[in-house]
């Protein structure tokens, strides 16, 4: 990383004060591993990870308030991945967290190639301390290296914006202006996507339940890409899938569509309406939803990076601004986190306390989600996210360059923020990172209580019996897909990518691979009835089940695992199998021709050439097909858009070879009639066969649909 000499500069002590997931999921290949992430688009979703150990801060730049007296490195306090050993807890001060956050991020970003990082930590109604690292632009292009300013350095928090449009959903509903529980079509000017005659309501949008399908093209564009809330929502929305209220599934279009009931019902454009409402009234000073950022804002913005020895991406324009379009540095995060802990630096209340507290509860109880319930619950906005028996609430965020993440500690009025400007060299680094300070931070300064383990202790003894264990872990067995997904387009391939495999133990016990949020196989273990805990962690799963069947694994507050189609382990094998097979076909017949003609022999017998000729040219189009698709597909989840065009050339390919069944039907038909040999025969049923799988595949996952919708 490179280093610039700079003193660190005091932080804002005389400051007022003022979600999951790939997700992205883990993936079974680097490339849709990375498309996973942003296909979360800017969601609350981060792995497991291994405990940091805080080192020596490295010659990278740190802005923010230097401690006061340096934390003790040696301190089995200061490991942030694991409770302290130590009986005595850290006390959260300015001196302890600067200490502890030095050892630990500059290792952290040098060891990622990440470039720099922001976080803020509030307490008591005090900004405890917001601190810089490494670089706002690590000056490949400008030529000169700025560092991260916690103060003035805008960072791009991602869906963690989604907490600033719930609370102005929140606000209206305070004024009596919406209601949490009617159906949104009565505030809006366009027709919501509906497959249900269920009412789709605020609740539902704002705990991601409303049953949209994911939708990626225009989430992001580039720089300059223009932005209308109401056409990104009224032209071609997703469809609902699910019914309102009964499968989490996160959704960027339903968030969105409750900014635009704001937006309607305000009679103000989104971006206004929050700047006036929710951020200026926190405190939030430099905040902004505009993209671009005011003019005199833009010398204050960090640029993001894939890593920080690469090039910047860009500025990213969010094509749904209630769902990730805000722009804001540490400090600002810190006044928005104690306006929602009820202790705002203006003195301005953004909600009453009893908002709040409905913001951060559990919004959707058994009677609508069933024994989902006994899991992770979404609140009005806020993932539910507790650790060491403390009630955190939280969100996370994602673009193509930034992460980042929020936790509140409602019952001890704390607060935690940090942002990456930069995904890392590795597929999960910007998840780990954030896993790692969050947990950490949990861990040192909010351990295991003793009514923590008390109610341990009970759950224990109260843990189902073993039989019961075996009974309901022999029912979770099975192959699934995650809730968010692509089901009525082409991009409803892209599940094949994701398939969570869980397996029944002989002790009752289930091993869940990957394990959610994570790349590696999870043992859970049964703690109450549907409900398990993994086992050596804190992580949960929560399973509904009818008629001894289970329909859904709850594994995160808005996502969901759904059972998997009976051939969904064998598609992409067989494909594989089936375009190898083609592609033989393909070029057989020209290589076979030409190795004849350099020895000089007879030309093969004409009978049935022009049947074998088009089975050749069928086999060749469905090749280039499924090699043009996995192409596009990649693409489109790294959230590029591709001209429509193109992908209708891939459509063209995969009819010819659709259509190439009638050549190699007649082929093999010619070749049994006239005896040409039981090679002959086998190679023209082993290419109609594999033709015909391929055509299965095209239709089976709408590859020649007639709506190219993403």
């Amino acid at each position: 990383m490179r280093t610039i000499d700079r003193a660190t500069t005091p932080g804002d002590e005389t400051a007022a004060p003022s979600d999951r997931r790939r997700p992205a999921r883990r993936r079974t290949a680097a490339a849709a591993l990375a498309g996973a992430a942003l296909l979360v688009g800017l969601t609350a979703c981060a792995p497991a990870a291994p405990a940091p150990t805080p080192a020596p801060a490295p010659e990278a730049p740190v802005a923010g308030t230097a401690p006061e007296t340096p934390a003790d490195p040696a301190d089995p306090a200061a490991d942030a991945g694991a409770p302290p050993e130590s009986p005595a807890t850290p006390a959260l001060t300015r001196a302890d967290v600067d200490a502890w956050l030095d050892g630990f991020l500059p290792a952290a970003l040098e060891r990622t190639d990440i470039p720099g990082a922001a976080v803020a930590v509030v307490h008591d109604g005090e900004v405890v301390t917001t601190r810089g690292y490494g670089w706002a632009d690590t000056g490949t292009e400008s030529g000169e290296a700025v560092p991260v300013d916690p103060d003035r350095t805008l960072f791009r928090p991602g869906s963690v914006s989604k907490l600033v449009t719930a609370t102005a959903v929140l606000q209206l509903v305070e004024s009596g202006d919406v209601d949490l529980d009617t159906d949104v079509g009565a505030y809006l000017d366009i027709d919501v996507p509906r497959s249900f005659d269920d009412p789709i309501t605020l609740r539902h949008l704002l705990t991601h339940t409303a049953g949209f399908e994911e939708r990626i093209r225009g989430l992001i564009g580039a720089e300059g890409t223009p932005v209308d809330l109401r056409a990104a929502l009224a032209t071609d929305p997703p469809e609902q899938v699910y019914r309102p209220g009964t499968v989490p599934a996160y959704s960027n279009y339903g968030n969105a569509l409750a900014g635009y009931v704001v937006e309607r019902v305000s009679g103000e454009p989104f971006e206004q309406y929050v700047q006036e409402h929710v951020l200026a009234p926190a405190g939030m000073t430099t905040a902004t939803f505009d993209q671009p950022v005011p003019e005199d804002l833009r010398d204050r913005l960090a640029l993001g990076y894939g890593t920080a020895s690469g090039p910047a991406t860009g500025f990213e324009v969010v094509g749904v601004p209630p769902a990730g379009a805000l722009s804001a540095s540490a400090a600002d995060m810190a006044r928005f986190m104690l306006a929602l802990l009820g202790e705002p630096a203006t003195g301005e209340q953004v909600l009453a306390a009893g908002s709040l507290a409905l913001m951060q509860e559990p919004a959707l109880d058994q009677d609508e989600l069933g024994t989902l319930a006994g899991g992770a619950r979404m609140g009005l906005g806020f993932f539910q996210e507790d650790r060491n028996g403390h009630r955190i609430v939280g969100h996370g965020g994602d673009t193509n360059a930034f992460h980042s993440h929020l936790q509140l500690y409602p019952d001890e009025r704390t607060g935690v923020f940090v942002s990456v400007n930069g995904s890392g060299a590795g597929a999960l680094d910007s998840m780990e990172l954030r896993e790692q300070l969050t947990h950490g931070f949990a861990d040192r300064y909010f351990p295991p209580t003793d009514a923590a383990d008390a109610t341990a202790t009970d759950a224990t003894a109260t843990a189902v019996d073993a039989g019961t264990a075996r009974e309901h872990a022999a029912a979770l067995a099975g192959a699934y897909t995650d809730s968010r997904a692509m089901r009525s387009t082409f991009l409803h391939a892209t599940e094949l990518l994701a398939v969570t495999q869980v397996t029944a133990q002989d002790d009752g016990r289930v091993l869940v691979a990957p394990g959610p949020l994570t790349d590696r196989p999870v043992l859970y273990e049964e703690v109450e009835p549907w409900v398990w805990q993994e086992v050596g962690g804190q992580r949960t799963i929560a399973a509904r089940a009818e008629d001894g069947r289970v329909t859904a694994i709850g594994y995160d507050s808005a996502f969901t695992l759904l059972p998997a189609g009976a051939a969904t382990g064998v598609t992409l094998p067989a494909l594989g199998v089936a375009t190898v097979v083609l592609l033989v076909g393909a070029l057989a017949g020209p290589v076979a021709a030409l190795v004849r003609r350099v020895r000089h022999r007879a030309p093969r017998d004409r009978a049935g050439r022009p049947a074998r000729v088009l089975t050749r040219i069928a086999a060749a189009s469905a090749v280039l097909a499924v090699a043009g698709w996995a192409v596009a597909i990649t693409t489109i989840m790294g959230l590029v858009d591709l001209p429509e065009g193109g992908l209708r050339v891939l459509q063209v390919l995969q009819g010819v070879g659709i259509l190439g069944l009638v050549p190699a039907t007649v082929r093999v038909v010619g070749d049994v009639r006239r005896r040409a040999g039981g090679w002959r025969v086998a190679g023209g049923v082993l290419v109609l066969l594999a033709l015909g799988v391929v055509a299965w595949f095209a239709v089976t996952y709408r590859l020649v649909a007639p709506s190219l919708s993403y």
